[in-house]
């Protein structure tokens, strides 16, 4: 076979530059058509009703007249009236002090319970990538938690922390850390606490197995040649494990704060009519449908949208994750 000549060549590369250019075309048009499926039913089960809640945020609906809404502009999300005596009251969504405190304890709980979820589920996960007797039983057991329905570990829970027959408070007592019983839920002071507690409990596995697949991904040579340099573990763990295993835990936490930030059902159950737990998605759906105010619930549901999405975007873009899963 004769090697081309010096004049051939730049043609047979930009023959070759075409063809790898059209492949890569036909994927993505393939990965398009595969994907339309998934789009649809988004823009139908999501996109759409989306779309109708941020309308209704700018009408008058109530409950009993969803048809008869009239625009009202921003005036479920602020308004003002000016009294003559120079007085300004300020009405809606953005000068309602019991919005900004159900912002304040929904940013809270997501905060302590993702940071205490992550350290935790990293500690869960390090110990099931060990290899020891056992570790497929262990593994199966340790999402016993994850896998029981939020009502039902809410309602379990409450049974527990009970203040007259939990049996949180008889183990507290019997081991002299308390002196006398507490109402975990009742009591403004431990209501936050109570839910964490449940939450922490409930969803630790999970963050555990999202890191778990993470350190499964890890090459065992690069241990193997840490441990023949002498390296000490702790080391091992800073600058070898956990670099490696950044993308996934950003995954993680991504999905947990998701989670953490439109939380509803565990505060709504464990701890209801708490003003100290009373997150965006609890006054939110009191406002849609017990109170009768739907238009100002659905502008509540369009700020938890904005704020979920922005805190959303802010950690991608400072955590430098890419669709890929990997760093920038």
């Amino acid at each position: 076979m004769t090697d081309l000549s010096l004049a051939d060549r730049p043609a047979a590369l930009a023959h070759g530059g075409r063809i790898g250019s059209d492949l890569q075309a036909q994927r993505v048009r393939s990965a398009w058509l595969f994907l339309a499926p998934t789009f649809l039913v988004l823009a139908l089960v999501a996109g759409w009703p989306l779309i109708r809640t941020i309308y209704f945020s700018f009408t008058n609906a109530s409950l009993t007249n969803l048809s008869g809404a009239e625009f009202v502009g921003f005036a479920n999300y602020l308004s003002w009236v000016t009294l003559k005596s120079g007085r300004t009251i300020y009405r809606g969504l953005l000068a309602d002090p019991a919005w900004w405190n159900a912002v304040w304890n929904t940013l809270k709980f997501t905060v302590l319970s993702v940071s205490i979820e992550t350290a935790l589920g990293l500690v869960v996960a390090l110990v099931l990538n060990a290899r020891f007797p056992g570790r497929g039983l262990v593994r199966a057991a340790i999402l016993i938690p994850w896998a029981i329905p939020t009502i039902v570990s809410a309602k379990m829970w409450a049974w527990m922390l009970n203040d007259q027959f939990g049996i949180l408070n008889d183990m507290l007592l019997g081991l002299g850390l308390i002196g006398e019983k507490i109402a975990w839920t009742a009591s403004p002071d431990t209501a936050m606490i109570a839910v964490l507690i449940v939450d922490v409990w409930k969803t630790t596995p999970f963050m555990a197995l999202l890191i778990l697949a993470g350190l499964q991904m890890v090459p065992g040579d690069i241990y193997e040649a840490a441990r023949i340099d002498g390296v000490h573990p702790v080391r091992i763990f800073w600058r070898v494990t956990l670099p490696l295993i950044r993308p996934a835990l950003m995954v993680a936490v991504i999905f947990r704060m998701l989670d953490a930030l439109r939380i509803f059902d565990l505060i709504y159950v464990l701890t209801p009519n708490n003003a100290q737990t009373k997150t965006m998605s609890v006054m939110a759906r009191e406002n849609l449908f017990d109170f009768d105010k739907f238009a100002y619930g659905a502008a509540a549901s369009t700020m938890l949208f904005l704020i979920i999405a922005t805190i959303t975007i802010l950690y991608m873009w400072l955590g430098r994750l890419n669709l890929s899963g990997g760093e920038r």
